[in-house]
């Protein structure tokens, strides 16, 4: 296996993690995921600079925000700037009782340090259909 094999498998693992506290409702285990200066930009464009106010957002919106929703997060493209920065492409997939619902299209620029891969500068996008 190859490195990039290596960090593609590692990505995959932080957007499953983002996918499993979202459902679960679980803030702490998402916001372990970023860096202490990570910027956020929510998919309705509020900015979020460093993980105190991702974590006051997030603590605010999280708990109850999934009531009757699951989400899904699929790797679409990863691209390496660096062998330890890449830009991550991802498929979000809101559902309900009723079927699929909203999609977003977010965009992650993620940082290996200390050979864990971590949320940087993430930018959440509706799809508009």
């Amino acid at each position: 296996m190859s490195d990039t094999d290596a960090d593609i498998r590692a990505i995959t693992q932080v957007i499953a993690t983002v996918e499993h506290s979202q459902n679960n409702e679980l803030p702490d285990e998402f916001l372990e995921l970023f860096r202490a200066d990570a910027i956020w930009t929510t998919g309705h464009g509020r900015r979020l600079f460093g993980r105190d106010a991702i974590a006051e957002f997030t603590r605010q919106v999280l708990p109850g925000g999934m009531r009757g929703l699951t989400v899904a997060f699929t790797l679409e493209h990863v691209l390496f700037i660096r062998p330890d920065v890449a830009a991550v492409k991802v498929r979000q997939v809101y559902s309900s009782a009723d079927g699929p619902g909203d999609e977003g299209s977010p965009m992650w620029v993620m940082a290996r340090e200390n050979g864990r891969w971590l949320l940087t500068a993430c930018q959440n996008t509706i799809v508009v259909a």
